[in-house]
């Protein structure tokens, strides 16, 4: 999009680009609103420690007190008792300065980030077979042209609405559709065939496919064997999960998975697509694998028009996690353990490679610790809001509420921010310059329209300004503020060399180019090179070229359905609301759309428990309950509810969540849990 300010404000305007063609969501179209609404955050808060209130201050009052204080704890508990977590709509450059911050300025190990919630199993599963984690690692118009296209866990329908486009061009063409997901989404409604299998059972139902793909011939032998390494020991695990036994497990007839396994088989042109319904689970990272496997039995990755891809959930999903705002992470997706990645980013850095912490603990597992006996005291936030967002969020709550002193940066006071010592106003996305990285790997431009209002600072002014108040003295205070630079191009050019030579390799890159290109694609080691449209053609990204297969095997939800709790539970979006709402709960068009939380349950299920449409009712799991209007649909399966997390308060879904995590990547199980439900 572009955008344009006149007497009458600002408009968004559609532009002509390759990846959406000038379509945008809802969202996209109310976007401006923001930029001057009223509930805008212009001047820091402190809280008053009579009256327990937020009240104005000064930038020098708000900075002092975060830097006396970090220093305080620091010197009474060690250095990894201030924690930092950031976010994954945050450009490049701010993902950039905030890992180096927290390595350099603080010297903690302890910073994670919100999209340890979104995009971290299918990020680990796409490191440990084709050692690269990229969305997608082709364009996004190869959907378009795909023969069949199998989306698991994915509404792009409500989550990435300019996406549909693609599908429609592919089923123009002829191609097929085929849905996995619980619910008849508005994208399930689109579908050739819609396979509706319980929540938590998706490996299964990966594994089956790939029996079917065994036993009728439709493996690439030639490409396994040539390609990959370890597929005889996926060939005995899938050996037992004949269709009928998958069936038995997750409801999806044997006749559709034989159907959706002859169409992979079969098609020409053949895409795989996981998102959150199939990553957000304490398996996570074995159910991607699962189907991963079966694209690699099938020849697809690599293969022009075809391949294994995941669908980012956040505005720079994929390059906010490329550049070490992860907690085991470098930029350039460097290994934080690695000690030619340490010298090699210690070196661009001007620090010595021993100064660099250790790898820190995941989102939740960090969140979770916060103001325990052996956990942070500190709090940094920028671009979250864990207390509506977080698994179990009535226990994260409490958490920040027992920190010694919480730090939010954001726009709008979130409800994070609510529960701050200090708030510090930032400036938002049509306000700073800088860049993003989208799910193919192509990292755009991000223009300022105006400077930020006054009162207002941007998040790279913020981590300066604080860098030189935690220095010694004045000589190592001015060291520091030009170690930590504000202006979003001179943080770019440092990005570029400290992941130079790394998985994610921005150094022939720059803005110029970028402006020129309509983005460049990652890796780019070369400014005279090519850029990597298409990953995988001739070897993977591994040491010896070849993908690798893991053999995975369904395991139950780390909670199961009993008396007491007889109902699964699983949540997703909403086209109108966006992540945890605190932006789009604003916009007058958004909130008549989508104005309140609701549960969904089936017409089956609601007349066994005397709910009519509309009325509230009570979700109760062990953690915690929620309280909205029902909503019947016959779309949702009868062991099944949902709600969306996009509100906080008593509708706030992740109030019932479970916390329990993959072991590999962290991801909580957001997707299943138990429950029962009543009319309140």
């Amino acid at each position: 999009m572009t955008l344009r300010e006149d007497d009458a404000g600002v408009s968004v305007l559609p532009r002509q680009f390759p990846t959406n063609r000038g379509g945008l969501c809802q969202k996209g179209w109310t976007s401006a609103e923001l930029l001057d609404h009223p509930d805008r955050l212009t001047t820091p808060l402190l809280r008053d420690p009579v009256t327990g209130e937020l009240r104005p201050a000064t930038w020098d009052a708000a900075l002092d007190r975060v830097a006396s204080g970090l220093r305080a704890i620091q010197d009474s508990s060690g250095r990894d008792a201030v924690a930092v977590f950031g976010g994954g709509g945050l450009t490049n450059e701010k993902a950039y300065a905030l890992g180096k911050f927290a390595r350099v300025a603080l010297r903690t190990r302890n910073i994670d980030y919100n999209g340890r919630f979104c995009m971290s199993s299918a990020a680990a599963a796409g490191l440990r077979a084709f050692g690269v984690d990229r969305g997608l690692p082709f364009p996004l118009s190869d959907l378009g042209r795909a023969d069949t296209l199998l989306l698991v866990g994915a509404n792009p329908a409500e989550t990435m609405p300019p996406l549909v486009r693609w599908l429609t061009e592919q089923r123009r063409g002829g191609g097929q559709l085929i849905v996995v997901d619980p619910r008849v989404t508005a994208t399930a409604r689109q579908a050739d065939l819609h396979l509706q299998p319980l929540p938590g059972t998706d490996l299964a139902v990966a594994n089956a496919l790939l029996h079917i793909a065994l036993t009728e011939g439709w493996v690439d032998q030639a490409y396994v064997a040539e390609r990959t390494n370890g597929f005889d020991a996926v060939r005995r695990s899938v050996a037992a999960w004949w269709p009928a036994r998958a069936e038995q497990l997750s409801g999806v007839p044997v006749a559709d998975l034989e159907a959706t396994a002859r169409a992979l088989g079969t098609g020409g042109r053949v895409i795989i697509l996981t998102a959150r319904g199939a990553e957000q689970h304490a398996k996570g990272v074995d159910t991607v694998s699962a189907y991963v496997n079966l694209a690699l039995a099938l020849g697809l990755p690599g293969r022009e028009g075809s391949g294994y891809g995941c669908l980012t959930g956040q505005g720079n999903g994929q390059g906010g996690r490329e550049h070490g705002q992860k907690a085991d992470q470098l930029p350039g997706y460097r290994k934080i353990d690695d000690p030619a990645a340490r010298e090699h980013v210690a070196g661009v850095w001007g620090v010595p490679a021993d100064d660099l912490p250790g790898p820190g603990v995941p989102a939740y597992q960090l969140l979770d610790s916060l103001g325990t006996a052996d956990g942070p005291r500190a709090l940094l936030v920028f671009g979250s809001n864990p207390v509506v967002s977080a698994p179990r969020a009535a226990r994260i709550e409490g958490r920040l509420r027992d920190l010694d002193l919480l730090v939010v940066a954001d726009l709008l006071l979130s409800e994070t921010a609510a529960l701050a010592d200090v708030v510090l106003p930032t400036a938002q996305w049509a306000e700073e310059d800088g860049t993003m990285t989208n799910l193919e790997g192509r990292v755009l431009r991000r223009r300022a329209l105006r400077p930020p209002p006054p009162g207002v600072r941007t998040d790279l002014a913020i981590l300066a300004d604080l860098a030189a108040r935690l220095a010694p003295d004045q000589e190592a205070a001015t060291v520091a503020a030009a170690r930590f630079p504000v202006d979003p191009a001179t943080v770019f050019a440092e990005l570029r060399r400290a992941s130079a030579g790394g998985v994610a390799d921005y150094a022939g890159i720059d803005w110029a180019r970028i402006d020129d290109a309509d983005g460049v694609f990652w890796p780019c080691p070369s400014e005279d090179g090519p850029d990597t449209p298409r990953l995988f053609a001739d070897r993977f990204g591994t040491p010896d070229g070849r993908a690798r297969f893991h053999a995975v095997d369904h395991r139950p939800a780390a909670e199961e359905v009993c008396a007491t709790y007889p109902l699964h539970f699983t949540t997703g979006r909403v086209l109108a609301q966006y992540q945890s709402g605190t932006q789009t709960r604003r916009v007058a068009a958004l909130r008549r759309a989508a104005p309140e939380a609701f549960v969904e349950l089936h017409p089956d299920l609601a007349a066994r428990l005397g709910i009519d449409d509309g009325d509230p009712v009570r979700v109760t799991s062990r953690r915690g309950e929620l309280r909205a209007p029902a909503r019947l649909s016959a779309g949702i399966r009868p062991d099944t509810v949902f709600a969306p997390f996009h509100w906080p308060g008593a509708g706030r879904a992740n109030s019932v969540t479970n916390d329990a995590v993959d072991p590999i990547s962290g991801m909580p199980e957001f997707k299943i849990c138990a429950v029962r439900v009543e009319k309140a």
